[in-house]
């Protein structure tokens, strides 16, 4: 039987969870809801669950409880480990820290909302120095606790095991693949016919109900989620309350449509997690190239396949009309399986996609370095995009300032997206092996059968496994590029 100081363990971190959640959930409502006013309050709000998350983690009786703890079997061990790294993360941080980052990402990110719409990266350059220095900070205090390197340390606490060296023959690889493959992608592309346009406007109100529509076809329970707006899609809330966001623009819908795709993706992960290790360290996601895989392999993988794309159509030419030949599969496929060099990160198709992480990885690991000034990032950014896409961005709102991730402290998360996406192909390239009958449920526009299977091999697996295990246990090998390389090759290059 398991420990009593475990069972109290489990009971802590099931109260550190639920202050999670509320976090979670302020921070939704702060994106979604929340009016301009409430920022500095929010702030406050917001850095005082974390400062009481953190006390609580790093309590005398928690560490006394990690060395007395014992567990037995798979799941319980797993989630002892990752509580005893959980403390160790957190006690190499006084309270102190994490409440001025908390502060100083609130605070920076209400500013970039307004310098990015301006364009103006002198106004928020102030609040993201001291939003780097204190990432500095706290990088170099992981560092001495953790061994890892300064970066890597923040590296780790979004995808576990996973460390810049990991990382780097990868993209140095993809960047050599891209290099060859774009411009063959763009001479075929050339060659072949243009999409023919679908003709506009599209109503907002017309998108809203597409989109809570396809949201709902593939999966999404809308007794436990909602379906809101906010400048930059992204997916929150807790299993069993998940909060997805997109937004509209009535010149075209795909921006929105396919935003909710990839959000639906991250919100099934979480509404998949194992219910008997809920608000337990080993009931979460594990990590987030693991979740970046989820929503990847539903917008990229299976939403944009021909099978499914013939159940698409029709459905769109219910929702905006139009000539029937505008939605055909084939038109559909020139249409959202387009390659196109562009500056904005959350644009872009799944060939350029990943020069677009590239840069950011390679700049991040500089400001955390102190290599690189943010007084000096527009430039950086600048010279890199160019060096990268041989374009050069006209302005700062399609340059730095395009992301919230470094405005609101997230540094070490950029890599995730290439590697999810690597995953992605990966685990679809094995639930095709797996799943008869998967492309014809797809074009029904029935996902079930895939949903089916990430459910067994990767959401119910929660956090027992690492990144490369679950990529293991699921598909028989570690991260292999070259299925994402395949992928590519097969819909761009043939």
């Amino acid at each position: 039987m398991p420990s009593a100081a475990y069972n109290r363990l489990k009971a802590c971190f099931a109260r550190i969870a639920t202050l999670g959640e509320c976090q979670a959930m302020l921070g939704w409502d702060a994106s979604a809801m929340m009016p301009p006013g409430g920022a500095a309050a929010r702030a406050d709000q917001m850095a005082m669950l974390s400062g009481m998350a953190h006390d609580m983690l790093i309590a005398p009786a928690v560490a006394e409880d990690l060395l007395l703890a014992d567990a037995e079997g798979e799941w319980d061990s797993a989630n002892l480990a990752l509580m005893q790294r959980a403390h160790a993360r957190a006690t190499a941080l006084p309270t102190r820290l994490v409440e001025a980052t908390s502060r100083a990402n609130s605070a920076c990110e209400k500013i970039w909302r307004e310098a990015r719409r301006l364009s103006d990266f002198p106004m928020v350059r102030p609040a993201l120095t001291e939003v780097v220095r204190l990432q500095r900070e706290v990088a170099q205090a992981l560092s001495a606790a953790t061994g890892l390197d300064p970066y890597d340390a923040l590296m780790d606490g979004y995808q576990r095991g996973v460390t810049a060296a990991d990382v780097e023959p990868i993209f140095a690889d993809y960047e050599a693949f891209l290099a060859e493959a774009l411009p063959r992608a763009e001479a075929l592309q050339a060659s072949r016919p243009a999409p023919l346009e679908q003709p506009g406007p599209f109503p907002i109100a017309a998108q809203r109900a597409l989109c809570r529509a396809m949201s709902a076809r593939i999966g999404l329970d809308y007794d436990h989620a909602r379906l809101d707006e906010s400048a930059h899609p992204f997916s929150g809330g807790t299993p069993t309350d998940v909060r997805i966001t997109t937004r509209y623009n009535e010149d075209g819908y795909a921006q929105a449509l396919l935003g909710v795709l990839h959000e639906t993706g991250h919100a099934l992960y979480e509404r998949g997690l194992p219910e008997a290790w809920a608000r337990q360290p080993v009931g979460e996601s594990a990590g987030m190239a693991a979740h970046e895989s989820q929503s990847l392999i539903v917008e990229m993988q299976a939403a944009r396949t021909d099978a499914f794309l013939g159940y698409l159509g029709p459905v769109l030419q219910s929702s905006f009309g139009g000539p029937a030949a505008a939605y055909a599969p084939d038109n559909l496929a020139r249409s959202f399986r387009r390659v196109q060099r562009g500056f904005i990160r959350v644009d872009a198709d799944e060939m350029t996609y990943p020069a677009h992480v590239i840069l950011r990885f390679r700049l991040e690991r500089a400001l955390i370095a102190g290599s690189l000034a943010v007084a000096d990032l527009p430039e950086a950014w600048n010279a890199g995009f160019q060096a990268l896409m041989g374009m050069n961005p006209p302005d700062d709102a399609r340059g730095c300032l395009q992301d919230i991730h470094w405005h609101d402290g997230a540094f070490g998360y950029f890599p995730s997206y290439t590697l999810g996406a690597m995953a992605a192909a990966q685990l679809m390239a094995a639930a095709r092996r797996d799943v008869p009958g998967l492309e014809a449920a797809l074009a029904l526009g029935d996902m079930a059968p895939l949903l089916g299977w990430l459910r067994t091999h990767v959401h119910g697996q929660g956090a027992r496994l690492g990144f490369q295990d679950l990529l293991l246990a699921a598909t028989g090998k570690p991260l292999d590029p070259k299925d994402f390389e395949a992928h590519l090759h097969s819909r761009y290059l043939v």
